[in-house]
């Protein structure tokens, strides 16, 4: 059914000292990062304290014994709530079946992310993150409730036990289900830093029994997305934005646009033309209707091949771009004479191209704010809201629904369309609700792409046929607006192989574009693992060893143990030095991608000289695996997803305007092109590392390695499948 609720957002009255912070916090870019020591607190300002939450923040228990465990992270597809609240239930002992998760508020005081002074979901480290911190709110939360039994029955609290939601005391048989003694736990305070179980003692986490608890729902449609609500009195919004990034409105004449019946509105926000209309198509309609000129005075106005070329020339010193050091060893000077490899690498723009595009739902009324929407990243939403409102971060109440994908889009630093929606909603003002909707090709059209990339090396093999120096010159935008563009060589540096290496010289080149670049799943991996892989493949070949073997080698002599694990179980999985049928190869690729070692071997030929995958093995190392299923999810879905982008994946510019515009001209994996998965997970007793984003990037580099298995031919641009 529609959502209907009160669409009026309710603050609490803000103070004319709050207003004073806020107006400061708002206006100032140095919120985040600036090394202020209470800066959640600042940040959470004129935030609702919660309802009085016995058990802490994060768990609710019911009368009828279910819990509800609060997740602060964005569910986007991946089905994290599921492990996280499979942390809560371990340490709590709770009937797994009764085990409910509600989405957490718009509060970094009390949900913000452990390892980053922020509220949002990123770097495939919620489980990590979160792991100590669940874990010890669940042991707490148990505690008051057998602490509670105890004294209720006089007994020691060391002489009960839990399981399923029901303690129980093996002298008398007397049992209790947690519901019953809501009251009596409410009254005790549990010491802090309990001690935790011993994962021997697991019986939930590690088992197939932690499955997603969101699959019925998306299955008969009733999952509640930002593109189902519809509230009283809400409007839609459409914006016209340049074709060319780091366009202008120049001019608009909207006559023919508020022609049509149904249009509310049409003015300029910062973003370009906003049509403010009773339902989506009349918005879109408005919107066809308008006439805009552009100002193209700072656009890009360069093609996809004039990019690359520049971005060539800038590898090689031909520009005024100077490049930084990202990594240096031994003496330059001489090591790179003689026979070397030289080869470069052209990688282009991705988009994110979730099934959902961008929307959003605000509400302004004066200074108070709500928004309904898959939000990513909450705390930057809520500063960048409060920018363009005038209000405290913290008083930006954000409901946060599930996403329908985004891969790193939602979680774009500037809030772009988030800030577009909040501009049009104080326009209206009063409180009306708007639905801002980006439709497919607003989307693949609106930039924050994973950034191109072109990479030069000039390696000298010694006579053992390993490499004795390495120069990596490394061309790429910054995902980050301040200090070293660290991102662009995430996975080069300190990479096994250059540690391997006597003499290194590492540098990266960053332009400056109008494009704007963002996060993409598994952000600087993308890129270093198809160009750090597929060149050892080539040093292995030059050198005439086995690919697998020579990276054992290296991998042996790094100390890089994890690596080898996954590398060696990978290749006992997949048969590798085993022979396949004719006009048949297996690739190889290893990686480590926010903390997770992920070794990946496709069986791959040339059918009608496309690219064909029919099986890949894959073994990873996540630490403890709280939920073996998810990972195995995880991990077929990010092989098809990288896989997809490897063989289809570029956005191109013509005169600086995108052409690949919906799924006509990016066209995306199909189901009769997807490989058979095996994936196999290491165990281990370490904390547990993402699983978001590591299967992602390794599927480029081990098909380039089994065409060249195939071909003899190296792979020095994507997509595989030109078009």
């Amino acid at each position: 059914m529609p959502d209907q609720s009160d669409t009026k957002p309710r603050r609490p009255f803000l103070t004319r000292r709050k207003l004073i912070v806020g107006g400061g916090l708002a206006g100032s870019a140095m919120v985040v990062g600036a090394g202020i020591a209470n800066i959640d607190t600042l940040l959470s300002l004129g935030a609702e304290g919660p309802e009085t939450q016995d058990f802490g923040p994060f768990i609710r228990i019911a009368a009828d014994n279910s819990v509800t465990i609060v997740n602060k992270h964005q569910e986007m597809g991946q089905g994290i709530h599921a492990g996280l609240a499979a942390i809560v239930a371990e340490e709590l002992d709770a009937d797994w079946s009764k085990v409910r998760i509600e989405a957490a508020p718009a509060n970094m005081k009390l949900y913000g992310n452990t390892t980053a002074r922020i509220q949002g979901t990123f770097g495939s480290n919620g489980i990590a993150n979160s792991w100590d911190q669940l874990r010890q709110a669940g042991a707490a939360a148990r505690y008051m409730l057998v602490q509670a039994a105890a004294d209720l029955w006089q007994v020691s609290a060391g002489s009960l036990t839990v399981k399923d939601g029901i303690i129980t005391d093996p002298l008398t048989g007397r049992t209790a289900p947690f519901s019953a003694l809501l009251a009596r736990a409410a009254q005790i305070k549990p010491p802090e830093n309990l001690p935790l179980k011993d994962p021997k003692q697991f019986t939930l986490i590690g088992t197939e029994r932690v499955r997603r608890k969101d699959s019925r729902a998306k299955i008969t449609g009733a999952e509640r997305y930002t593109q189902d609500i519809q509230l009283n009195d809400m409007m839609v919004a459409m914006v016209a934005h340049s074709p060319r990034f780091g366009g202008k409105v120049l001019s608009f004449d909207d006559s023919e646009a508020r022609k049509i019946a149904g249009i509310v509105d049409v003015f300029e926000i910062p973003s370009g033309v906003a049509v403010v209309a009773t339902d989506t198509y009349t918005a879109k309609r408005g919107r066809d209707a308008l006439k805009v000129d552009w100002d193209d005075e700072k656009a890009e106005m360069r093609s996809s091949e004039d990019l690359f070329k520049f971005y060539r020339d800038t590898a090689q010193g031909k520009t005024n771009i100077k490049g930084d050091h990202f990594q240096k060893s031994g003496n330059p000077e001489g090591a790179f004479e003689g026979d070397l490899l030289e080869i470069t690498y052209d990688l282009p723009y991705l988009a994110h191209a979730p099934m959902e595009p961008m929307n959003c739902v605000a509400l302004v009324d004066g200074r108070s704010v709500k928004l309904i929407t898959a939000s990513q990243i909450q705390t930057m939403d809520q500063i960048n809201t409060a920018r363009v409102v005038g209000c405290l971060p913290g008083s930006v109440e954000i409901e946060t629904l599930p996403a329908g994908g985004s891969f790193g889009r939602r979680g774009v630093m500037s809030s772009d369309y988030i800030v577009e929606c909040v501009h049009i909603a104080k326009h209206v003002g009063g409180g009306r609700p708007v639905k801002l909707i980006w439709t497919r090709e607003d989307d693949m059209m609106g930039g924050y792409y994973r950034p191109m990339s072109h990479q030069r090396l000039w390696i000298k093999s010694g006579a053992d046929g390993f490499a004795s120096a390495w120069r990596h010159h490394t061309v790429v935008q910054s995902l980050t607006p301040v200090g070293p563009n660290t991102p662009g060589v995430e996975g080069i540096h300190g990479s096994p192989y250059l540690a391997a290496t006597t003499v290194v010289d590492g540098k990266v080149f960053t332009p400056q574009l109008a494009i704007p670049p963002g996060f993409w799943r598994s952000v600087g991996a993308s890129h270093s693992a198809m160009v750090m892989e597929h060149t050892v493949d080539q040093l292995a070949r030059r050198a005439g060893r086995d690919p697998v073997d020579y990276r054992r080698t290296i991998y042996i002599n790094t100390h890089k143990t994890r690596w080898l694990s996954v590398l060696n179980l990978a290749a006992e999985k997949a048969g590798w030095g085993k022979p396949l049928e004719a006009g048949w190869a297996r690739g190889v690729a290893v990686c480590e991608c926010f903390g997770t070692v992920v070794a990946q071997i496709a069986e791959v030929s040339l059918i009608d000289d496309k690219p064909r995958v029919r099986r890949v093995v894959a073994a990873v190392d996540c630490g403890i695996a709280v939920a073996p299923d998810q990972i195995r999810a995880q991990m077929e879905g990010g092989i098809c997803f990288g896989l997809s982008a490897a063989l289809y994946g570029g956005v191109t510019l013509e005169g600086g305007i995108v052409q690949t515009t919906n799924f006509d001209t990016a066209p995306v994996l199909r189901i009769d092109e997807a490989p058979v998965i095996e994936t196999h997970i290491v165990p281990s007793g370490n904390p547990p590392t993402g699983m978001g984003e590591p299967g992602v990037p390794l599927m480029a580099p081990a098909l380039a390695n089994a065409l060249l298995a195939l071909t003899g031919q190296p792979t020095l641009s994507l997509p595989f499948v030109k078009s």
